[in-house]
């Protein structure tokens, strides 16, 4: 919803400093500019965990390959913080 409403804002509304840092690591970004990231590229990047093909000429990822990715991320999330805690 806030990317509706404001595409442009930064993506630490909705998202933790580790969740954006795994994103970064996970997907790699097809823009290459390198330029301020906003809470749009990071959605489609987490559509991209969940399946979303990002194709010139597909329609908006939709609530279930959001949620795919998002189940997605959040596994990994958990592996990286048990880690952390084992090994670091």
């Amino acid at each position: 919803m806030i990317n509706r409403a404001a595409p442009s804002a930064s993506p630490r509304l909705a998202l933790t400093d580790d969740e954006i840092v795994l994103i970064d690591h996970l997907v790699a970004s097809r823009k290459k500019v390198p330029r301020l990231r906003t809470i749009s590229d990071y959605l489609y990047e987490i559509a991209r965990l969940g399946g979303y093909l990002a194709r010139a000429n597909d329609p908006s990822p939709g609530n279930i390959v959001i949620w795919r990715g998002w189940t997605r991320l959040m596994d990994i999330k958990i592996g990286a913080n048990a880690i952390r805690k084992t090994c670091g």
